[in-house]
Protein backbone atom coordinates (compact mmCIF):
# COMPACT_ATOMS: atom_id res chain seq x y z
CA UNK A 1 0.00 0.00 0.00
CA UNK A 2 1.33 3.42 -0.96
CA UNK A 3 2.50 5.59 1.92
CA UNK A 4 1.21 8.70 0.19
CA UNK A 5 -2.03 8.51 -1.72
CA UNK A 6 -5.42 10.12 -2.13
CA UNK A 7 -8.42 7.89 -1.50
CA UNK A 8 -11.44 9.36 -3.28
CA UNK A 9 -14.57 8.75 -1.21
CA UNK A 10 -16.98 10.83 -3.27
CA UNK A 11 -16.97 13.06 -6.34
CA UNK A 12 -20.44 14.65 -6.52
CA UNK A 13 -21.22 18.27 -5.77
CA UNK A 14 -24.62 19.59 -4.72
CA UNK A 15 -26.43 16.27 -5.00
CA UNK A 16 -25.18 12.68 -5.16
CA UNK A 17 -26.01 10.55 -8.17
CA UNK A 18 -26.37 6.81 -8.67
CA UNK A 19 -22.63 6.53 -9.24
CA UNK A 20 -21.22 9.47 -7.30
CA UNK A 21 -21.36 9.95 -3.55
CA UNK A 22 -21.16 13.36 -1.93
CA UNK A 23 -17.63 14.73 -1.48
CA UNK A 24 -15.05 13.01 0.66
CA UNK A 25 -11.28 12.62 0.32
CA UNK A 26 -8.75 10.86 2.52
CA UNK A 27 -5.08 11.78 2.12
CA UNK A 28 -2.71 9.16 3.44
CA UNK A 29 0.60 10.90 4.13
CA UNK A 30 2.99 8.51 5.86
CA UNK A 31 1.64 8.16 9.41
CA UNK A 32 -0.86 11.02 9.02
CA UNK A 33 -4.38 10.70 7.66
CA UNK A 34 -6.21 13.85 6.58
CA UNK A 35 -9.94 13.63 5.88
CA UNK A 36 -11.17 16.47 3.66
CA UNK A 37 -14.78 17.63 3.27
CA UNK A 38 -16.73 14.58 4.48
CA UNK A 39 -20.10 14.86 2.76
CA UNK A 40 -23.15 12.72 3.38
CA UNK A 41 -22.36 9.00 3.27
CA UNK A 42 -18.65 9.36 3.98
CA UNK A 43 -18.70 6.84 6.84
CA UNK A 44 -19.93 4.08 4.51
CA UNK A 45 -17.55 5.10 1.74
CA UNK A 46 -14.68 4.77 4.20
CA UNK A 47 -15.76 1.21 4.89
CA UNK A 48 -15.85 0.40 1.18
CA UNK A 49 -12.44 2.00 0.66
CA UNK A 50 -10.82 0.29 3.63
CA UNK A 51 -10.16 3.53 5.51
CA UNK A 52 -10.61 3.07 9.27
CA UNK A 53 -11.61 5.66 11.86
CA UNK A 54 -8.28 5.17 13.61
CA UNK A 55 -6.41 6.30 10.48
CA UNK A 56 -7.94 9.79 10.59
CA UNK A 57 -5.59 12.19 12.40
CA UNK A 58 -6.94 15.47 10.97
CA UNK A 59 -10.21 16.65 9.48
CA UNK A 60 -10.17 19.65 7.14
CA UNK A 61 -13.44 21.30 6.11
CA UNK A 62 -13.35 23.92 3.38
CA UNK A 63 -16.83 25.36 4.06
CA UNK A 64 -20.21 24.46 5.47
CA UNK A 65 -22.32 23.73 2.42
CA UNK A 66 -23.94 20.35 3.05
CA UNK A 67 -22.08 18.37 0.41
CA UNK A 68 -18.86 19.19 2.26
CA UNK A 69 -19.87 18.56 5.86
CA UNK A 70 -23.05 16.47 6.26
CA UNK A 71 -20.94 13.36 6.76
CA UNK A 72 -19.22 14.81 9.82
CA UNK A 73 -21.76 13.57 12.41
CA UNK A 74 -21.46 9.99 11.23
CA UNK A 75 -17.67 10.10 10.97
CA UNK A 76 -17.25 11.61 14.45
CA UNK A 77 -19.67 9.17 16.03
CA UNK A 78 -17.95 6.25 14.30
CA UNK A 79 -14.63 7.44 15.67
CA UNK A 80 -16.13 7.48 19.16
CA UNK A 81 -17.68 4.05 18.63
CA UNK A 82 -14.32 2.65 17.51
CA UNK A 83 -12.68 4.22 20.57
CA UNK A 84 -10.23 6.50 18.83
CA UNK A 85 -8.10 7.77 21.70
CA UNK A 86 -5.62 10.08 20.02
CA UNK A 87 -6.29 13.78 19.59
CA UNK A 88 -7.77 14.70 16.22
CA UNK A 89 -7.45 18.24 14.87
CA UNK A 90 -10.45 19.66 13.04
CA UNK A 91 -9.97 22.74 10.85
CA UNK A 92 -12.83 24.78 9.41
CA UNK A 93 -13.59 28.44 8.54
CA UNK A 94 -13.71 30.41 11.78
CA UNK A 95 -17.01 32.02 10.85
CA UNK A 96 -18.61 28.57 10.99
CA UNK A 97 -17.66 27.73 14.59
CA UNK A 98 -21.29 27.65 15.71
CA UNK A 99 -22.16 25.47 12.70
CA UNK A 100 -19.48 22.96 13.63
CA UNK A 101 -20.71 22.85 17.21
CA UNK A 102 -24.24 22.06 16.03
CA UNK A 103 -22.98 19.38 13.65
CA UNK A 104 -20.89 17.74 16.36
CA UNK A 105 -23.86 17.57 18.75
CA UNK A 106 -26.48 16.76 16.15
CA UNK A 107 -27.57 13.56 17.91
CA UNK A 108 -27.00 11.76 21.19
CA UNK A 109 -23.92 9.56 21.53
CA UNK A 110 -21.19 8.85 24.02
CA UNK A 111 -18.69 11.48 22.95
CA UNK A 112 -15.27 10.30 24.09
CA UNK A 113 -13.33 12.07 21.36
CA UNK A 114 -10.49 14.48 21.93
CA UNK A 115 -11.00 17.05 19.21
CA UNK A 116 -8.72 20.05 18.85
CA UNK A 117 -10.67 22.63 16.92
CA UNK A 118 -8.65 24.89 14.64
CA UNK A 119 -10.89 27.69 13.34
CA UNK A 120 -9.25 29.08 10.21
CA UNK A 121 -9.11 32.91 9.93
CA UNK A 122 -10.10 34.79 6.79
CA UNK A 123 -6.46 35.31 5.87
CA UNK A 124 -3.50 33.13 4.95
CA UNK A 125 -2.54 30.99 7.93
CA UNK A 126 -0.33 28.10 9.01
CA UNK A 127 -2.21 25.45 10.98
CA UNK A 128 0.72 23.11 11.61
CA UNK A 129 4.46 23.35 11.13
CA UNK A 130 6.38 20.26 12.17
CA UNK A 131 9.19 18.02 10.93
CA UNK A 132 6.83 16.04 8.67
CA UNK A 133 4.88 18.81 6.96
CA UNK A 134 3.48 22.33 7.15
CA UNK A 135 -0.27 22.74 6.69
CA UNK A 136 -1.29 26.10 5.23
CA UNK A 137 -4.62 27.67 4.33
CA UNK A 138 -5.82 30.46 2.08
CA UNK A 139 -9.30 32.04 1.89
CA UNK A 140 -11.06 31.36 -1.40
CA UNK A 141 -13.83 33.14 -3.32
CA UNK A 142 -17.09 31.24 -2.90
CA UNK A 143 -20.63 32.31 -2.02
CA UNK A 144 -19.96 31.56 1.65
CA UNK A 145 -16.70 31.69 3.64
CA UNK A 146 -14.44 28.98 2.23
CA UNK A 147 -10.76 28.03 2.51
CA UNK A 148 -8.30 25.85 0.64
CA UNK A 149 -5.53 23.73 2.13
CA UNK A 150 -1.89 23.19 1.18
CA UNK A 151 0.47 20.60 2.66
CA UNK A 152 4.22 21.14 2.24
CA UNK A 153 6.94 18.68 3.21
CA UNK A 154 10.24 20.34 4.20
CA UNK A 155 13.13 19.93 1.80
CA UNK A 156 15.70 17.41 2.93
CA UNK A 157 18.68 15.45 1.72
CA UNK A 158 18.96 12.02 0.14
CA UNK A 159 21.89 9.93 1.35
CA UNK A 160 24.20 8.49 -1.34
CA UNK A 161 25.18 4.90 -0.39
CA UNK A 162 28.24 4.82 -2.63
CA UNK A 163 29.66 8.01 -1.09
CA UNK A 164 28.97 6.75 2.44
CA UNK A 165 30.67 3.44 1.71
CA UNK A 166 33.69 5.16 0.19
CA UNK A 167 34.21 7.00 3.46
CA UNK A 168 33.46 4.05 5.69
CA UNK A 169 30.35 5.58 7.24
CA UNK A 170 27.82 2.96 8.31
CA UNK A 171 25.17 2.16 10.92
CA UNK A 172 24.48 4.70 13.65
CA UNK A 173 27.10 7.05 12.23
CA UNK A 174 24.82 7.75 9.28
CA UNK A 175 22.11 8.99 11.60
CA UNK A 176 24.59 11.09 13.56
CA UNK A 177 25.86 12.66 10.35
CA UNK A 178 22.29 13.51 9.34
CA UNK A 179 21.58 15.10 12.71
CA UNK A 180 24.83 16.98 13.19
CA UNK A 181 25.81 17.74 9.59
CA UNK A 182 29.40 16.53 10.00
CA UNK A 183 31.37 13.63 11.39
CA UNK A 184 35.04 12.90 12.00
CA UNK A 185 36.45 10.04 9.96
CA UNK A 186 40.01 8.87 9.30
CA UNK A 187 41.57 11.98 10.76
CA UNK A 188 39.37 14.34 8.78
CA UNK A 189 35.84 15.71 8.72
CA UNK A 190 33.09 14.51 6.41
CA UNK A 191 30.28 16.98 5.80
CA UNK A 192 26.73 15.93 5.05
CA UNK A 193 26.82 17.70 1.70
CA UNK A 194 29.62 15.37 0.54
CA UNK A 195 27.58 12.18 0.93
CA UNK A 196 24.07 13.36 0.11
CA UNK A 197 22.05 15.21 -2.48
CA UNK A 198 19.19 17.71 -2.10
CA UNK A 199 15.75 16.12 -1.82
CA UNK A 200 12.81 18.32 -2.66
CA UNK A 201 9.88 18.09 -0.28
CA UNK A 202 6.57 17.02 -1.79
CA UNK A 203 3.53 19.27 -1.93
CA UNK A 204 -0.23 18.70 -2.00
CA UNK A 205 -3.13 21.13 -2.40
CA UNK A 206 -6.87 20.79 -1.93
CA UNK A 207 -9.00 23.42 -3.66
CA UNK A 208 -12.75 23.11 -3.51
CA UNK A 209 -15.56 25.58 -4.10
CA UNK A 210 -14.15 28.84 -5.45
CA UNK A 211 -14.10 31.21 -8.36
CA UNK A 212 -10.81 31.74 -10.15
CA UNK A 213 -8.67 33.78 -7.75
CA UNK A 214 -5.07 34.40 -6.78
CA UNK A 215 -5.33 32.19 -3.70
CA UNK A 216 -6.07 29.16 -5.89
CA UNK A 217 -2.78 29.69 -7.75
CA UNK A 218 -0.89 30.20 -4.47
CA UNK A 219 -2.25 26.99 -3.01
CA UNK A 220 -1.45 25.00 -6.15
CA UNK A 221 2.06 26.37 -6.66
CA UNK A 222 4.61 23.65 -7.48
CA UNK A 223 2.39 20.84 -6.15
CA UNK A 224 2.98 17.18 -6.83
CA UNK A 225 -0.71 16.38 -6.41
CA UNK A 226 -3.42 19.01 -6.91
CA UNK A 227 -7.04 18.16 -6.12
CA UNK A 228 -9.24 20.80 -7.70
CA UNK A 229 -12.96 21.22 -8.11
CA UNK A 230 -14.24 21.27 -11.67
CA UNK A 231 -17.96 21.61 -11.11
CA UNK A 232 -18.79 22.93 -14.57
CA UNK A 233 -17.73 22.46 -18.16
CA UNK A 234 -16.25 25.47 -19.91
CA UNK A 235 -19.48 25.92 -21.85
CA UNK A 236 -21.18 26.74 -18.55
CA UNK A 237 -18.61 29.33 -17.41
CA UNK A 238 -21.28 31.92 -16.64
CA UNK A 239 -23.02 29.53 -14.25
CA UNK A 240 -19.69 28.64 -12.65
CA UNK A 241 -19.04 32.28 -11.83
CA UNK A 242 -22.58 32.86 -10.57
CA UNK A 243 -22.36 29.97 -8.15
CA UNK A 244 -18.74 30.60 -7.15
CA UNK A 245 -17.10 27.65 -8.87
CA UNK A 246 -14.41 26.69 -11.35
CA UNK A 247 -14.82 25.17 -14.76
CA UNK A 248 -12.62 22.24 -15.71
CA UNK A 249 -10.70 24.53 -18.04
CA UNK A 250 -10.01 26.95 -15.21
CA UNK A 251 -8.80 24.05 -13.05
CA UNK A 252 -6.42 23.19 -15.89
CA UNK A 253 -5.30 26.80 -16.06
CA UNK A 254 -4.50 26.78 -12.34
CA UNK A 255 -2.53 23.52 -12.67
CA UNK A 256 -0.59 24.77 -15.69
CA UNK A 257 0.37 28.12 -14.19
CA UNK A 258 1.31 26.48 -10.89
CA UNK A 259 3.48 23.79 -12.46
CA UNK A 260 1.50 20.97 -10.81
CA UNK A 261 2.63 17.44 -11.63
CA UNK A 262 -0.75 15.70 -11.36
CA UNK A 263 -4.23 17.23 -11.45
CA UNK A 264 -7.25 15.46 -9.96
CA UNK A 265 -10.58 16.77 -11.25
CA UNK A 266 -13.61 16.24 -9.00
CA UNK A 267 -16.78 17.80 -7.50
CA UNK A 268 -18.85 17.31 -10.64
CA UNK A 269 -22.28 18.89 -11.09
CA UNK A 270 -25.15 16.44 -11.29
CA UNK A 271 -26.14 18.09 -14.58
CA UNK A 272 -23.45 16.02 -16.31
CA UNK A 273 -24.08 12.32 -16.82
CA UNK A 274 -21.06 10.06 -16.36
CA UNK A 275 -20.65 9.87 -20.12
CA UNK A 276 -20.46 13.66 -20.24
CA UNK A 277 -17.47 13.92 -17.91
CA UNK A 278 -15.07 13.26 -20.78
CA UNK A 279 -15.74 16.83 -21.92
CA UNK A 280 -14.45 18.12 -18.57
CA UNK A 281 -11.21 16.25 -19.13
CA UNK A 282 -10.91 17.78 -22.59
CA UNK A 283 -11.56 21.25 -21.19
CA UNK A 284 -8.79 20.80 -18.60
CA UNK A 285 -6.38 19.29 -21.14
CA UNK A 286 -6.78 22.31 -23.40
CA UNK A 287 -5.03 24.38 -20.70
CA UNK A 288 -2.84 21.79 -18.96
CA UNK A 289 -0.62 19.21 -20.64
CA UNK A 290 0.29 17.30 -17.47
CA UNK A 291 -1.20 14.18 -15.88
CA UNK A 292 -4.99 14.52 -15.45
CA UNK A 293 -7.07 12.17 -13.30
CA UNK A 294 -10.84 12.33 -13.74
CA UNK A 295 -11.73 11.11 -10.26
CA UNK A 296 -14.27 8.37 -9.64
CA UNK A 297 -15.61 7.18 -6.29
CA UNK A 298 -13.22 4.83 -4.46
CA UNK A 299 -10.28 5.66 -6.72
CA UNK A 300 -6.82 5.62 -5.17
CA UNK A 301 -4.55 8.26 -6.64
CA UNK A 302 -0.87 8.01 -5.62
CA UNK A 303 1.19 11.08 -4.95
CA UNK A 304 3.74 11.00 -7.79
CA UNK A 305 7.06 9.51 -6.66
CA UNK A 306 9.93 11.81 -5.91
CA UNK A 307 11.64 12.91 -9.07
CA UNK A 308 14.68 14.93 -8.07
CA UNK A 309 16.10 14.39 -11.53
CA UNK A 310 13.16 16.34 -12.91
CA UNK A 311 14.09 19.57 -11.13
CA UNK A 312 15.44 21.24 -14.24
CA UNK A 313 12.53 20.02 -16.35
CA UNK A 314 10.06 21.31 -13.75
CA UNK A 315 11.86 24.67 -13.59
CA UNK A 316 11.66 25.00 -17.35
CA UNK A 317 7.97 24.09 -17.21
CA UNK A 318 7.36 26.74 -14.57
CA UNK A 319 9.13 29.33 -16.72
CA UNK A 320 6.79 28.48 -19.56
CA UNK A 321 3.84 28.57 -17.18
CA UNK A 322 4.92 31.97 -15.90
CA UNK A 323 3.92 33.44 -19.22
CA UNK A 324 0.44 32.06 -18.68
CA UNK A 325 0.47 33.36 -15.11
CA UNK A 326 1.51 36.85 -16.23
CA UNK A 327 -1.49 37.20 -18.51
CA UNK A 328 -4.07 35.43 -16.36
CA UNK A 329 -5.56 38.67 -15.02
CA UNK A 330 -6.27 39.93 -18.52
CA UNK A 331 -7.71 36.59 -19.63
CA UNK A 332 -9.89 36.51 -16.53
CA UNK A 333 -11.14 39.98 -17.36
CA UNK A 334 -12.02 38.77 -20.86
CA UNK A 335 -13.86 35.81 -19.33
CA UNK A 336 -15.74 38.25 -17.12
CA UNK A 337 -16.81 40.23 -20.14
CA UNK A 338 -18.00 37.10 -21.93
CA UNK A 339 -19.82 35.86 -18.85
CA UNK A 340 -21.40 39.25 -18.40
CA UNK A 341 -23.25 38.83 -21.66
CA UNK A 342 -25.01 35.82 -20.18
CA UNK A 343 -25.40 36.48 -16.47
CA UNK A 344 -24.89 39.16 -13.82
CA UNK A 345 -21.48 39.43 -12.21
CA UNK A 346 -20.53 39.89 -8.60
CA UNK A 347 -17.26 41.78 -8.45
CA UNK A 348 -13.77 40.99 -9.66
CA UNK A 349 -13.10 37.38 -10.55
CA UNK A 350 -9.45 37.69 -9.86
CA UNK A 351 -8.82 40.43 -7.39
CA UNK A 352 -9.79 39.78 -3.82
CA UNK A 353 -10.21 36.25 -2.45
CA UNK A 354 -10.70 37.39 1.13
CA UNK A 355 -13.86 36.42 2.99
CA UNK A 356 -15.41 39.83 2.68
CA UNK A 357 -18.88 40.86 3.74
CA UNK A 358 -19.68 41.22 0.06
CA UNK A 359 -18.96 37.56 -0.67
CA UNK A 360 -20.96 36.47 2.35
CA UNK A 361 -23.86 38.68 1.31
CA UNK A 362 -23.81 37.34 -2.20
CA UNK A 363 -24.50 33.81 -0.94
CA UNK A 364 -28.01 34.94 0.00
CA UNK A 365 -28.70 36.02 -3.56
CA UNK A 366 -30.29 33.66 -6.06
CA UNK A 367 -28.27 33.74 -9.29
CA UNK A 368 -30.10 33.57 -12.57
CA UNK A 369 -29.90 30.19 -14.22
CA UNK A 370 -29.34 29.72 -17.90
CA UNK A 371 -32.38 28.01 -19.34
CA UNK A 372 -31.60 24.35 -19.95
CA UNK A 373 -33.69 21.38 -20.88
CA UNK A 374 -33.70 18.11 -18.95
CA UNK A 375 -31.82 16.64 -21.89
CA UNK A 376 -29.07 19.24 -21.41
CA UNK A 377 -28.82 18.11 -17.78
CA UNK A 378 -28.84 14.43 -18.58
CA UNK A 379 -32.37 14.18 -17.21
CA UNK A 380 -31.27 15.37 -13.75
CA UNK A 381 -32.97 18.45 -12.26
CA UNK A 382 -30.75 21.25 -11.01
CA UNK A 383 -32.28 21.40 -7.53
CA UNK A 384 -32.03 24.39 -5.18
CA UNK A 385 -28.82 26.46 -5.40
CA UNK A 386 -27.53 25.44 -1.95
CA UNK A 387 -24.66 23.05 -2.47
CA UNK A 388 -23.10 23.52 -5.88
Amino acid sequence: MANRELVVLGTASQAPTRTRNHNGYFLRWDDAGLLFDPGEGTQRQMLLAGVTAHQVTRICVTHFHGDHCLGLPGVLQRMALDQVTGAVEVAYPASGADMFDRIRRLSLFRDTLTLRERPVPDAAAVLADGPDFRLETRPLSHRVPAVGYRLVEPDGRRMLPAELAARGITGADVGRLQREGRIERNGGVVHLSEVSAPRRGQKFAFIMDTRLCDAAFELADDTDLLVCESTFADADAALADDYGHLTAGQAGQVAAAAGARRLVLTHFSQRYADTGLAQLRRDAAAAYDGDIVLAADLDRVPVPPRADALYKERSAHKERSARSRSVRSSSAAESRIDAGRLAPTSGMMFADCSLSQASSTRCTETPRRRATSSADRGGVPDGPPNGE
